[in-house]
């Protein structure tokens, strides 16, 4: 919305520099967003009258004006403008002077003729070309009416001006309308509103005797009201409403189509006037389309119409959308005499969706889909007969011809002074809130300390006592809410928890390891929900989901980090690693709430190492993921144990269950064939851990050991089991037997083909010997390694 300072002025008196009320309405909630100076970059512009014009004689397209600017002598300015002439006022520049942009007007020659000052285009003074009056889109700007050589241009032109554009939020539909935004200021200033005239001296017809309204769909269609103006004649409308309009970023037409825009940015109240001879019946019908039936709009398109589209018509046919667009045959042209004026309440949500189906957004559907102010209705259209009496020269019939209610003009509402100041943390009077109230434009009786507040209909944003205490709040001042310092009984020193700094030094590592983080949606598809659970949960759907897609909460963190890895290798990314931390949800039941659990899921795809210089490169594989996990393990100063498993939907070859000490902590693995193909992925592979389990672990303190002084001694064993013994076991009964000498036991080679058994396969491991406190003898190792040795052989293991 921009608030043009002059014309806002009209209203309440505001003796403050455009900055500073700025800053003052941004101060209580509605944000300033810019500031339009139109008397920026300007100097020495002046009114100016052309006495004469000749010709010149060196160039076809050039005058040679005489023009008076309230100097002794008139001065000569060479323009080339379609439509200079002689008797003309218009816009000078004169020398010295400087234009928007950083043009500097100087004295010059032009084709052999002197030139001191130029005559100018609204567009030169920084008006734009959208909003310039179609007869001076392509020529200097004519003032109208005689106006005094010398004279300010600026001045003039209404244009001494600077206007605010304000970023409203859809509550504050009131400051859509100069005179919603001149309570706003009058409450800040505690100054009067003056409302304008609305009054018009009536002829003896009535309009009841001319149109007969009737409403089919009061569902959405409240109220509807209209009058009749006769006689009207077709014209510029006066320079001051043509600039308001401009600064206001409506482009003026003629004076009756201005004067409808003129008060819908007024009142905030749309109107819409009909040629009166041309809407072909004296029946006013106000009715939902009907299914297929068409219009053709004011923009020369035919529309089709749909049953929850609301029309205005004639009775037969539609003669406009409502609150949309008129029809293009009973729309004001240069040959109308007789209007009709229409005021109307229409349902928002009717308005929003046709404006949106038909991707008509206007001025006047913006203010309907937020809501108009009731109590606006009749008087903008009082103000509008008035406009077109005076400026028109309009004949304005008595009463208006109405159908349905306009409703309640306020809504009380009950507050007392001790639930405002306990709110707010004042300590104001019953007499001081009052009057912040009676500042707002809002009527208050009081009874000792308990208030009842008139609000005003042009406020649909206060409906409760708690929209109440947020105006005392904005008027009287946020800057004036007292400073208190917070009550602690438990100070922190403020470090991070133990918790924050596990998170920070996890994410660190999966980040070092190349990981993105990833935050996806909370909701996921039923048919999803329970995709990768390791136990079997209730889930929780919405009772009013915006999708199918996004209806139930979801159990892991997986199915969204297929998505969004599937959403990047379509796009041509096929190298991409992700992890995310956050929250899955399972029910407990009807009427309970569910169980909430962090956990921490990676996903890892393509290339893990790619050097090109090198020609080398490392796909993702199991062990990369595996080994992710593992320093996740190792930075938590954690011992996982793994064991293959299988899960639905993960390969059931290449999956392995997550422990520690025993308790199930996730799992890690890779994705099925038939999920990757799904997915159009290769070969994919995932992580998820219990990271609530993960932080409850208690791991103490780390404590560090010296180097040892004394050699270890290190011996290798090749072993051929059954290929379903999985390594791990074997390492098991290795520390087992191991006694305190062996420090560690790793797998680093497994072979299945000739020589093995197809059953079999071939297991080499490597045993680290170590006695930190003494010097190792070959007798106790070969003692211990002889018992390992025999403890695998019992369990069905062949020695090699």
């Amino acid at each position: 919305m921009l608030i043009s300072k002059e014309w806002l002025e009209t209203y309440v008196e505001v003796n403050q520099p455009v900055n500073t009320l700025a800053e003052r309405i941004t101060r209580t909630g509605i944000e300033v967003e810019d500031i339009i100076d139109y008397t920026a970059e300007i100097k020495k512009l002046v009114v100016g009258h052309v006495d004469e014009i000749e010709k010149h004689p060196n160039a076809d397209k050039l005058n040679i004006c005489k023009v008076d600017v309230g100097e002794e002598e008139p001065v000569q300015i060479v323009c080339g403008a379609p439509n200079v002439d002689a008797g003309q006022t218009v816009i000078v520049a004169r020398v010295g002077g400087r234009l928007p942009g950083g043009v500097k007007i100087k004295r010059a020659k032009l084709r052999g003729e002197v030139s001191e000052g130029m005559i100018c285009s609204l567009q030169e003074i920084g008006i734009s070309n959208q909003l310039t009056p179609k007869h001076f889109e392509n020529g200097i700007f004519v003032f109208p009416e005689a106006v005094t050589p010398g004279t300010d241009a600026l001045s003039a032109l209404y244009l001494d001006d600077q206007v605010m554009e304000f970023d409203l939020t859809p509550n504050r539909a009131d400051a859509l309308s100069m005179i919603g935004t001149a309570y706003e200021t009058a409450a800040l200033y505690n100054e009067p509103v003056q409302l304008p005239k609305t009054e018009s001296d009536e002829v003896s017809q009535s309009a009841q005797d001319e149109l007969n309204v009737t409403i089919d769909n009061p569902e959405n269609v409240p109220y509807y009201s209209a009058r009749v103006v006769e006689n009207v004649t077709i014209a510029p409308s006066p320079i001051w409403m043509q600039m308001r309009l401009i600064k206001a970023g409506i482009r003026p037409i003629n004076n009756v189509v201005d004067i409808s825009n003129y008060v819908l940015i007024e009142y905030g109240q749309p109107l819409h006037m009909f040629d009166k001879d041309c809407i072909g019946s004296s029946d006013i019908v106000v009715r939902q389309a009907q299914e297929n039936e068409t219009m053709t709009t004011l923009d020369g398109q035919e529309r089709k119409l749909e049953t929850g589209d609301i029309v205005i018509s004639n009775g037969k046919e539609p003669i406009a959308i409502a609150g949309v667009m008129g029809g293009d045959f009973s729309e004001v042209t240069d040959q109308t005499t007789n209007v009709v004026i229409e005021g109307a309440i229409f349902d928002s949500a009717s308005i929003r969706h046709t404006s949106r189906r038909l991707n008509l957004r206007s001025e006047a559907s913006s203010r309907f889909e937020k809501g108009i102010a009731t109590e606006f209705v009749d008087k903008a259209v009082d103000r509008a007969c008035y406009l077109l009496q005076t400026y028109a020269n309009g004949s304005v019939y008595q009463d208006r011809v109405t159908a349905g209610d306009l409703g309640e003009f306020v809504t009380p509402i009950d507050i007392t002074v001790e639930k405002v100041n306990q709110t707010i943390g004042f300590d104001l009077a019953a007499e001081d809130i009052e009057r912040l109230f009676v500042q707002l434009g809002f009527e208050t009786t009081r009874n000792d300390h308990q208030l009842t507040v008139y609000v005003p209909s042009r406020r649909k944003d206060i409906s409760i006592q708690e929209d109440l205490i947020e105006e005392v709040a904005r008027i009287y001042g946020y800057d004036e809410i007292p400073v208190t310092l917070p009550v602690f009984e438990n100070v922190t020193h403020g470090a991070l928890t133990d918790r924050q700094a596990k998170t920070r030094t996890v994410k660190g590592l999966l980040e070092g390891a190349g990981l993105s983080q990833a935050i996806t949606y909370s909701l996921v598809s039923k048919d999803r929900a329970q995709d990768f659970t390791l136990a079997s949960h209730p889930t929780i759907d919405l009772l009013m989901p915006m999708s199918e897609a996004h209806a139930t909460l979801r159990q892991s963190l997986l199915p969204h980090l297929i998505d969004a890895v599937a959403y990047n290798v379509a796009r041509k990314n096929h190298d991409v690693r992700l992890y995310e931390l956050g929250r899955v949800f399972f029910g407990n039941g009807e009427g309970e709430l569910p169980t909430e659990v962090e956990y921490l899921s990676g996903i890892l795809t393509g290339e893990f190492v790619e050097n090109a210089w090198q020609g080398k490169k490392e796909a993702i594989d199991f062990f990369i993921a595996k080994g992710i996990v593992e320093r996740i393990a190792e930075k938590l100063d954690l011992t996982f144990e793994y064991e293959a498993t299988e899960i639905e939907g993960l390969h059931p070859g290449r999956t392995a269950m997550i422990y520690h000490e025993g308790e199930t902590i996730g799992f890690v693995g890779e994705l099925h064939p038939e999920v990757e193909q799904a997915n159009d992925l290769k070969r994919t592979y995932v992580f998820e851990l219990n990271y609530d389990k993960l932080m409850q672990i208690s791991v103490g303190y780390i404590n560090y050991e010296p180097i040892p002084r004394y050699p270890g001694i290190t011996r290798d064993i090749a072993l051929v089991v059954k290929r379903d013994v999985p390594a791990s076991n074997i390492r098991r009964t290795i520390y087992e037997y191991g006694e305190d000498i062996l420090q560690r036991a790793y797998v680093f080679d497994v072979y299945e083909g000739e020589h093995v058994a197809e059953d079999e396969k071939s297991i080499a491991i490597r045993l680290d010997y170590l006695d930190p406190e003494n010097t190792l003898t070959d007798e106790r190792v070969t003692a211990v390694h002889d018992k390992i040795l025999a403890a695998l052989q019992d369990e069905g293991a062949t020695i090699r």
